[in-house]
């Protein structure tokens, strides 16, 4: 199974910055612990399902958290596997076969499939072989499991049997907190005003502020500069 899936172009490497260390929101961190006790108990003998749907608007952390959760089950010597529905949609439903092989398997953005019945029945299927199996599934989508308008009521009762909890939307205090981490993990010291700056004329989606970082990181370290100001309009293009 492990062979078909290297052999699939999927983007299946995981960031390695985005860790639950590495996931700023105070709000948020029951989450943390929810998930870390979930994914702990695999291989665990009880009647309790190790399962659990993470739901939140667009740019909350559903995707950090799944890829935290498998370098979380990687620490403890647990297998993992992280996909997105924009990938899956797009090919077979057999891929699903056989996943129940590994101990965590986190699936992205299931509201894609809202229209897709064969496709929930995969997942439907995947769910009873994980759960016989010990093993542990964590799916996200944008919507309450009631508001995801699946096709399939067998699924939607599956959502609903472990934990089911909703990510509260990043605060301002979060993004910028969680920027100037990620910042310190790649050794860049930014001054107030640059960070500032970058946040009151680009787009408060944490994913694009990060992706700017790594656009400036690489820009400085190229043409050894600070990354000021005038730098940050330069190489974004802001005026």
């Amino acid at each position: 199974m492990m062979k078909q899936i290297s052999q699939l172009p999927l983007a299946v490497q995981l960031p390695d910055d985005e860790t639950f260390a590495s996931y700023i929101s105070e709000q948020n961190q029951h989450i943390v612990e929810q998930l870390k006790h979930i994914i702990s108990e695999v291989n665990v003998e009880n009647s309790r399902p190790k399962a659990c749907y993470l739901f939140g608007q667009v740019a909350s952390g559903k995707s950090h958290l799944l890829h935290a959760s498998c370098a979380f089950a990687s620490s403890l010597s647990l297998t993992s596997l992280c996909l997105s529905f924009s990938e899956l949609q797009h090919l077979s439903v057999e891929f699903l076969e056989g996943l129940e092989q590994i101990d965590l398997v986190c699936l992205d953005d299931i509201q894609l499939i809202a229209g897709d019945e064969k496709w929930q029945q995969a997942v439907f299927d995947l769910f009873n072989r994980m759960n016989e199996q010990g093993r542990c599934l964590i799916i996200s989508g944008t919507e309450s499991v009631a508001q995801l308008g699946l096709s399939l009521p067998d699924l939607e009762s599956r959502l609903s049997w472990g934990v089911v909890t909703q990510i509260k939307p990043l605060s301002d205090d979060d993004k910028m907190e969680a920027f100037l981490f990620r910042a310190k993990q790649r050794g860049l010291l930014l001054q107030d005003e640059a960070v500032k700056y970058l946040f009151n004329r680009f787009s408060r989606d944490l994913g694009d502020l990060l992706q700017c970082l790594d656009q400036l990181d690489k820009a400085s370290i190229r043409e050894q500069r600070k990354i000021t100001i005038p730098f940050i309009k330069e190489v974004l293009m802001l005026n």
